[in-house]
Order: structure tokens, then sequence, then C-alpha cells
């Protein structure tokens, strides 16, 4: 790594930070392939860990120590700012130590993600990058070998998605599908029964399922409010429920993800 001070918001140096809203971020073509920002020290640590590449980091001098140990010996540039120009560049109060500029890493084939694993996580068009980040972070913690979201799917890399899953989207393998169709082959034919999370008269209770839950299980949740979709409804082999108290029928997609996972992997 190599410190350069930046004085000045408008620095070109430090455009990254400034001028890309994270959907620009990703559309960057120089390099190939986009950029994402991973926002503090612990993140940009399991990025980096991950292997992802780091373009530049933008931080003050007071964790630049952090920043030297996380880097080693990746040949980036630190830019290094007061306080007033960080806030100034991202909107925001830095307070977690830096953000970096990463490079996007090339995404897996389903296949590749499907082949060692044993449960799947599948997101179906998840609009909340909060909601994202969590079903990874509970992906991580609950025992999914994988992860894979539909098109319309909230991006696992945008900065609150990243941030909310505390990095474990680098730790988790995943993948984007094209289609249900080709999904729901590319699940069966790697031996997956399809379990999809919804309210139905004929679902079964999560306990039941988890009782004799088959030996490679996806398990498929929909996006917020209407819940999964007819078509991914009708090629799921099961319907599961938690059962619920109190007058409430359903859990937050990222809440549910978790129960689920606990159940099935304990």
């Amino acid at each position: 790594m190599h410190i350069e001070h930046v004085d000045e918001a408008a620095d070109p140096r430090i455009a990254d930070y400034r001028n890309l809203t994270d959907t620009a971020l990703r559309r960057v073509r120089e390099p190939a392939g986009g950029l994402y920002i991973a926002e503090s020290a612990k993140v940009i640590a399991r990025a980096v860990a991950a292997g992802h590449a780091p373009r530049s980091v933008l931080t003050q001098e007071r964790w630049v120590p952090g920043i030297e140990e996380i880097l080693g010996d990746h040949d980036v540039p630190v830019y290094v700012v007061p306080d007033e120009v960080a806030e100034a560049v991202t909107g925001f109060a830095v307070h977690r130590g830096a953000l970096a500029s990463m490079h996007r890493p090339v995404l897996p084939h389903p296949a590749e993600v499907l082949r060692d694993a044993r449960v799947v996580l599948v997101l179906e068009d998840l609009i909340e990058h909060t909601n994202v980040g969590a079903a990874f972070r509970a992906a991580a913690g609950l025992g999914a070998d994988a992860v894979l979201i539909t098109p319309r799917c909230a991006d696992p890399l945008y900065r609150r998605s990243v941030k909310v899953s505390m990095g474990t989207v680098f730790q988790v393998p995943w993948a984007r599908i094209d289609d249900w169709d080709s999904a729901a082959a590319a699940l069966r034919d790697a031996g997956f029964s399809l379990a999809a999370l919804a309210l139905s008269d004929d679902a079964v209770p999560l306990d039941v399922y988890a009782a004799s839950r088959p030996e490679r299980v996806a398990l498929v949740l929909g996006t917020e409010g209407d819940g999964l979709s007819r078509t991914a409804l009708d090629i799921a082999d099961t319907v599961v429920t938690i059962p619920m108290r109190g007058g409430v029928d359903s859990l937050n997609v990222a809440s549910a993800a978790a129960v689920a996972l606990w159940a099935l992997t304990s």
C-alpha cells in the first residue's frame, strides 16, 4: 500500500467514493465487472481474506495502522482524509475505520456452488438490501452452504447489504440464477428437494419437515410483502410454514430464513 493524503472532497483520486452510486459502481467497466464499496475495517478484512482485490481505500489517519495490517502486500493507494472530508465525500460519518473500493469478483455458475452443498438458501426478488444482508448473515451463522438469488433480487454486494451481513456475503458461496426453469433443473440435477417457505392450507409445519428432512434441501423464500411467486410455489416439492402465535402470520424474510435454517441444521 502507499499512502496519499487528500485534503479536498473534490479531488479526482477519490471519485469512487463521491460520484458513483452503488448501482453505478456495479456498471463501471474499467475495471471489467465493476466495483463495490466495503465499509468498515472488519468488512474490508473479510473481503480481502476471501480473495477480493481492493482498488483503493479511503480512511482517516488514526485507522492507517489497522488498514496496513489488513492490506498486507496489496499495492493499492490508501487515501488519508480529515474527518470532514470523509463525511463531505460520502454523505455520512465514516466512523468504522475505512471504506474500500473493491473489484467485483466473477460470479460462479449456480452448478458450481451447488456441487458440495447440502442446505441452500434461495432468495426470490428480495428488494431490501438490509434483508439480503441479514439473510446472508443467517446463512453463514446457521449452516447454509450456498445462496442462490433471482435476477431481480437486490445486490448482495450493495454497500448496505455488505454492511448488514458483516462481510458474510464474502464467505458464503452464491450465484444468480437466470430463471426458475433452469434453476429448478440445476437443483434437482444436484439432488435437492425444494422447500418453499410460505403460508398455505396444505403447508407442512417446519418442525415436522425438519424431523424427516431430505438429505439436500433448497429453502426458497420470497420477496417482502407478497412472498413467493406462483411459479416458485408450483415448482416446490413441499410448502413449509413456521407455526406462529399471537395473531401473527409471518416473520420478516431474513428472520424467517434464520428460524428455518436453525431448524434444518440443528
